[in-house]
């Protein structure tokens, strides 16, 4: 059984994995939309700047955006400037940090599902008077949409997993920062804590698991579909 105390850890989890992947879900689908169908002059460089948190230290990723939200950085002072908010040591800044760090995952399995979309299928409504809208809101968007959601139950799998950008980015504040692989990093550090890293552990691997599992089963449903067609 879990303590309040590492209750609260998997709901604070929960809600940063849940909020970094609401936010980042319309940006991923725009990004991979931009990179799956349209062509314009440096698009590979796009495409490598946007998968660079697979690739980079997350230690890296969590120092720019600590330069970027500090209060003397672009966005920072922005954001004290004109609404008096700061994120750092705060949960919005481990959602950022989630959401920045899963995006390339979401964009990558959203990218996919677009470009598996029948183009003539488009075009055949677009011929028959459909405007672009309707074409995207009845067509396009119904059929990528089990490849959207897989890249957003994948993206959630991943936020809930971030360590290296989170505790740079907004260090390791109990009931404010401190997610499960930040928890169970502390729990490591501490004289007797090997019960709670097994308990937390645990958790991180169902969670996971059950992300990952319903991320593969909506993917091949999204190819079962678009066979079909």
């Amino acid at each position: 059984m879990l303590t309040p105390a590492e209750w609260a850890i998997v709901a604070l989890s929960l809600k940063v994995g849940g909020v970094a992947m609401a936010v980042t879900l319309p940006v991923a689908f725009a990004l991979a939309w931009l990179l799956a169908r349209v062509a314009f002059p440096g698009k590979i460089l796009v495409d490598a700047v946007i998968h660079l948190p697979l690739v980079v230290p997350p230690v890296v990723t969590g120092w720019v955006l600590l330069l970027a939200f500090a209060p003397a950085g672009p966005i920072g002072a922005w954001l004290q400037d004109w609404f008096g908010v700061s994120v750092l040591f705060r949960w919005t800044g481990a959602a950022i940090a989630a959401g920045v760090m899963a995006l390339p995952l979401m964009v990558r399995a959203i990218r996919l599902s677009i470009e598996a979309v029948d183009r003539r299928l488009e075009q055949a409504a677009r011929t028959l008077g459909a405007g672009r809208a309707r074409v995207f809101r009845t067509i396009t968007l119904p059929l990528s949409l089990p490849g959207v959601l897989a890249g957003a139950v994948l993206g959630f799998a991943r936020s809930i997993g971030e360590f290296g950008a989170t505790i740079t980015f907004v260090s390791n504040v109990p009931g404010e920062t401190q997610t499960l692989p930040l928890a169970i990093y502390s729990a490591l550090q501490q004289p007797g804590g090997d019960a709670m890293v097994w308990r937390l552990s645990a958790i991180s691997v169902a969670l996971s698991l059950a992300a990952l599992v319903t991320s593969e089963w909506l993917a091949r449903r999204a190819g079962r579909g678009l066979h079909v067609l």
